[in-house]
């Protein structure tokens, strides 16, 4: 059986802006919905944090959301690990975060990094990688979600080009997000029962070529 491990935020987690803070049903969670696509054959494993970054501390929070701090224990924890699908950045661009797209694209060439050279558990091989632009910010009428992510929207933009030419430097896969889901214009980050649905969607024939089934 290979294994995947999706990697993420809020988008990853199944955040539900309609409830302003609920999670979506299971089905609907795009790790889930890639699941079911890909069958018994793959376990997709989902680790997804309210608020995670790529590799930029959050002061603010109750829990760790530098993703590249905890990102060692969790590939030790699951492997071993055939694909890891990594979709961040939307957290980055909170302007007390970093702001900028260029500083996500930093961000998620250190998790390359360290997913690469991390000293894996029993004689697991390094897993092959999928890096997903998350789609881009949206204005809102909500105003902690305008202000907590002013100009991300614009900085939001340039995401999916910074990720493509990170993973053609370096050998990953990717895949955009924004190309089949949009966020909601209730906060203008998150994604309501059907844009998450799609992004597992599309994933399936990506992942089963990387998976080669």
């Amino acid at each position: 059986m290979k294994t995947v491990l999706c990697y993420g935020d809020s988008l990853t987690w199944g955040y539900d802006p309609s409830t302003g803070g609920g999670r979506h049903a299971l089905e609907d969670r795009w790790p889930t919905v890639l699941q079911k696509a890909l069958g018994e054959r793959v376990h997709v494993i989902t680790e997804g944090l309210n608020g995670r970054t790529t590799a930029f501390d959050d002061h603010l929070a109750g829990s760790d959301r530098n993703g590249a701090r905890v990102l060692p224990t969790i590939l030790s924890s699951h492997a071993p690990i055939d694909l890891v699908v990594i979709m961040l950045g939307t957290n980055d661009m909170k302007s007390n975060i970093a702001g900028k797209a260029i500083f996500a694209r930093k961000g998620m060439e250190r998790l390359v990094t360290i997913i690469r050279n991390h000293d894996y558990p029993g004689d697991a091989e390094v897993p092959d990688i999928l890096l997903v632009a998350p789609p881009v910010l949206k204005p809102t009428g909500n105003a902690i979600f305008a202000e907590t992510f002013a100009g991300g929207a614009e900085a939001s933009i340039e995401l999916a080009n910074h990720y493509e030419e990170l993973a053609d430097e370096v050998g990953c896969g990717f895949f955009d997000a924004g190309s089949v889901a949009e966020a909601s214009p209730l906060d203008g980050v998150h994604l309501d029962a059907e844009n998450t649905r799609r992004i597992g969607e599309a994933l399936a024939s990506g992942v089963r070529v990387m998976l080669e089934l």
